[in-house]
């Protein structure tokens, strides 16, 4: 299968379908505690994330940003503010990335750093 190229668009990472917010204001999830993910969500098992633990706050967001299949599913786990703060730290698809970025491209600036 030498020379042979999938035609653009034709790749699952390129048909794969994100959910995104109407506005940032909507994500109004918790900030703190320990949480367990829906099921449909988070099939792992174990759908338990202490948000007051960096890698399991990180590890939600990915997961809900690649899992998400309503803008209220993103609402009730996501917040506006954590989701500024670890925007950059996220692993995601680049697609996914990209559009959220071209949704809210304040969410493409670096972030801000502390003066000290």
């Amino acid at each position: 299968m030498t020379g042979r190229v999938a035609p653009p668009g034709s790749s699952y990472a390129e048909q794969r379908h994100y959910v995104i917010p109407a506005s940032l204001t909507e994500l109004r999830g918790p900030t703190t505690g320990v949480i367990t993910l829906d099921q449909r969500l988070d099939w792992s098992g174990d759908g338990r994330y202490d948000l007051d633990d960096p890698g399991d706050l990180q590890v939600l967001y990915q997961t809900v940003l690649n899992q998400a299949g309503t803008a209220g599913e993103l609402g009730r786990w996501l917040n506006e503010q954590t989701l500024r703060q670890v925007w950059h730290e996220l692993w995601l698809p680049g697609r996914l990335r990209a559009l959220w970025q071209a949704r809210f491209p304040e969410l493409s600036a670096p972030p801000a750093t502390m003066a000290g």
